[in-house]
């Protein structure tokens, strides 16, 4: 039995390991002293495989080779998904300077919409995709998703403005399964303290898809007269079709969980499920579970992390779509040379997000938070100089400092991966967050009005102060997730002798607020 002493120190007791079914029972008490009853309907998928990994050996050794291994099976197709995920949502950019708008007679609110229609798809559908994902093998529901975005991208050359920015629509909703989705993976595959590189490298490889899609449209578009039809159309197709050879490769060769992965021995399964041990957190739990889901509600970091994804994305909603037509209005660079220039800046990106995701990762820096804020306070000045220099050279340069400001949606995606545990809590918070993350996307176009062209001193001024109110977000979830993890220490302390941890409590799906073992990462 549980007792009344035992739940006021919050401490963990298990009742019965198995009883005469075979189930496996255990009473976890929380951090706040609730009970709960499990059985093995209700623990994590990787339960199993951890009682069988227990008489594994798993030295530092084993295990980074083991890590290296999965690194080269997993991150060159995370990268790849997520670049040309990224040419698909911003060709639109492309496109704007390769002459659709004057093909379209579109005017300039309607291109704002043009770039806020992909968000509302993706709002829109957020949370069915990601219960999608809970429900169904992830990366098989992934590989689907990919294959119909690539379908849509290839009927968008033949259509209208109406029929565009309905395509766009159904565009952001197909999409908003991969980020939840790559969330998932990582999270199952890596340790606390690997999450943020992987996440910088497969985020970060926006970038790429940027760099890769600027240069294609470059000769795309020097090339125009060799085509039957606008260069700009052209764009889309080779997208769209890269995008779906890529849904056909991902599809048997991304693995649901690594218990399925067919690149590891059946001893590296196990390893790799002893690997992840520390995180608190497993594979996932098929079953919907409402106690999660109205922790998840009632949680305040997951709405300062709400919060924080909107403000945030602003800017980014914004210069995703108006980059390559501020090069070529408001700093008067021809349509080659503005392609071009969008290029080396994403370029910029790319390095300075894995160079400052190293920083973390080499220890250099102790905290992922302290990351994003330095990476903040650099975009910050970048949009100062931005908004308020009457120098070109200077606002060219702080348009450039500014791809730096991703380092924050990187820096979320991973505390999602480490701080936010029990599946279904994961899978409706993550949900929340990209809802943030749409929303500040869809605003952010809309700050470039059209009759401000081509200088845009609104959306200007709104990216400093969004970037400025970042800053003061991370600190406050610093401080949040700081003096819980002392709170928690205390706790434990007090107990002395008395205290006892159960092996294997890190499969039973609990959550972070469930699991008195749960420390967040900073």
């Amino acid at each position: 039995m549980v007792t009344t002493e035992e739940k006021n120190l919050a401490t963990t007791e298990i009742n019965s390991l198995e009883n005469d079914s075979g189930e496996v029972l255990e009473a976890v008490l929380s951090v706040n002293g609730r009970e709960f009853q499990l059985n093995e309907k209700n623990v994590d998928q990787a339960m199993k495989m951890a009682l069988a990994a227990e008489d594994i050996e798993l030295t530092p050794e084993r295990a980074n080779k083991l890590k290296w291994k999965i690194d080269l099976y997993l991150i060159p197709f995370f990268i790849m998904v997520y670049a040309v995920q990224y040419m698909d949502k911003i060709t639109n950019s492309f496109a704007a300077v390769m002459g659709i708008k004057t093909d379209m007679n579109m005017s300039g609110t309607e291109y704002s919409w043009l770039g806020s229609a992909f968000y509302l798809g993706y709002l829109v559908f957020e949370v069915p995709a990601s219960m999608l994902l809970q429900r169904f093998p992830v990366a098989k529901v992934t590989s689907i998703f990919i294959f119909c975005w690539g379908a849509v991208v290839l009927l968008c050359p033949a259509t209208n403005t109406p029929g565009l920015l309905f395509l766009r629509v159904v565009l952001g909703m197909m999409e908003s399964s991969i980020t939840p989705a790559m969330v998932i993976l990582t999270g199952q595959w890596y340790r606390k303290e690997e999450h943020f590189l992987r996440t910088a490298i497969w985020l970060g490889s926006c970038s790429v898809g940027s760099v890769i899609g600027y240069l294609i449209s470059y000769g795309l578009y020097v090339h125009g007269g060799d085509w039957s039809i606008a260069s700009w159309k052209v764009v889309y197709l080779v997208i769209g079709c890269w995008n779906i050879v890529i849904s056909i490769l991902f599809y048997f060769h991304i693995p649901d969980t690594p218990s399925g992965a067919w690149f590891l021995t059946e001893e590296e399964k196990l390893m790799a499920v002893k690997r992840i041990k520390e995180n608190n957190q497993g594979y996932g739990n098929k079953t919907f579970k409402k106690e999660q889901f109205m922790e998840c509600l009632k949680d305040y970091r997951i709405w300062l992390i709400f919060v924080f994804g909107v403000v945030n994305e602003i800017p980014n909603g914004g210069i995703t779509n108006f980059s390559s037509i501020l090069f070529n209005s408001d700093f008067g660079f021809s349509v080659k040379r503005s392609l071009l220039l969008s290029a080396q800046k994403s370029t910029c990106g790319f390095v300075i997000i894995v160079a400052f995701g190293s920083l973390y990762s080499l220890g250099l820096i102790k905290s992922r938070i302290f990351v994003s804020l330095l990476a903040t306070c650099v975009s910050l000045t970048g949009a100062s100089m931005l908004a308020f220099s009457d120098s070109k050279k200077a606002r060219l340069g702080g348009l450039f400092i500014m791809t730096t400001s991703d380092l924050g949606i990187i820096c979320m995606l991973s505390i999602f991966q480490s701080n936010v545990a029990g599946h279904t809590k994961k899978v409706v918070g993550n949900a929340i967050f990209l809802i943030a993350y749409c929303a500040g996307n869809v605003i952010g176009p809309q700050t470039f009005k059209a009759n401000e062209a081509p200088n845009y001193p609104t959306a200007k001024g709104a990216i400093v102060g969004c970037y400025a109110a970042s800053i003061f977000l991370m600190l406050v979830m610093f401080a949040s997730y700081y003096f819980e993890n002392k709170m928690r220490d205390k706790k434990r302390d007090a107990l002395g002798d008395a205290y006892v941890k159960q092996e294997n409590i890190e499969f039973a799906d609990l959550t972070d607020k469930q699991n008195p073992e749960f420390r967040y990462s900073l």
